[in-house]
């Protein structure tokens, strides 16, 4: 395990969507015709419906954000709001290319792919994201936090085709070890109700060599993210890097994931890990 303290800097992961995406489109190319049909972690999606979507956000977000084209207004005044958009855009972009042959989806999505890559790499990451992060409760973000946002979609849709076919995973440190520390920036937002008193520390551990160490801090009526704890900890807890990712994206329900976690003091903060959601819908 890697014990070395996170130090919240902004994670610069452009390069990476690059690579996580010449991986998948080797993993597709690679796949049988009954594996396009088994079943994923996604209750809805087999490995076909996954791939369609893969497909399906990449031009959507190279349509809307790089090339400003808006065919439907939408009225958004909550957070549910956003959740039913993008469920309904999901479920319309599944149903088109999941129609597609696999060499045509592969050779689509290759273009697709490249063009995504080359518009994250040309963003400059301090400016203003078009779309917010909104799982982890901001109005604004930057594009760095966009982009990391983007690299963990990529990589856990990919990690679900992954699983389903009985593939090895993408649990290297270089590409997992952002994506989950890009997860674990939505704590303050999913800790936003959890009562403790100030000073109170929740150690979160994500064992394995992509793993790391994050220190979630209770300060005047808000919890933030800090470097390093050197007053120890109220709670720890540790979840295993295999669980990780599924535990963040609703790919295991709580109960099954509660048991394969180890906690260490108070048990109320370590229970609200199971709560934190990183994806939309």
């Amino acid at each position: 395990m890697t014990n070395q303290p996170n130090s919240l800097e902004p994670i610069l992961c452009a390069h990476l969507l690059r690579r996580v995406d010449e991986k998948l489109i080797d993993l597709l190319s690679a796949l049988g015709p009954t594996e396009w049909e088994l079943q994923t972690v996604a209750p809805l999606w087999k490995v076909r419906d996954v791939a369609a979507h893969l497909l399906d956000t990449a031009l959507r977000k190279l349509s809307l954000v790089r090339d400003s084209c808006y065919i439907e207004t939408t009225d958004i005044r909550s957070q549910q709001d956003v959740i039913t958009l993008v469920n309904r855009l999901n479920r319309e972009g599944v149903a088109v290319y999941r129609r597609l042959s696999p060499p045509v989806l592969i050779e689509m999505m290759k273009l697709a792919a490249r063009q995504s890559a080359e518009f994250h790499e040309s963003l400059d990451p301090f400016d203003t994201a078009t779309f917010n992060v909104s799982w982890a409760g901001e109005e604004t973000s930057l594009n760095w936090f966009d982009t990391a946002r983007e690299l963990t979609e990529r990589w856990h849709h990919q990690q679900q085709i992954r699983l389903a076919t009985h593939r090895p995973g993408l649990m290297t440190p270089d590409l997992y070890h952002p994506v989950l520390d890009c997860f674990l920036r939505g704590l303050p937002h999913a800790f936003l109700e959890v009562k403790a008193s100030p000073g109170a520390v929740l150690l979160i551990e994500i064992s394995g060599v992509c793993g790391g160490q994050w220190f979630l801090e209770r300060g005047t009526g808000t919890w933030n993210l800090i470097p390093k704890s050197g007053g120890g900890f109220t709670a720890r807890v540790t979840v295993p890097q295999e669980l990780a990712w599924r535990l963040f994206t609703k790919g295991i329900d709580r109960s099954s994931a509660r048991g394969q976690l180890e906690i260490d003091g108070d048990r109320d903060l370590d229970d609200k890990i199971l709560d934190l959601t990183a994806i939309v819908g």
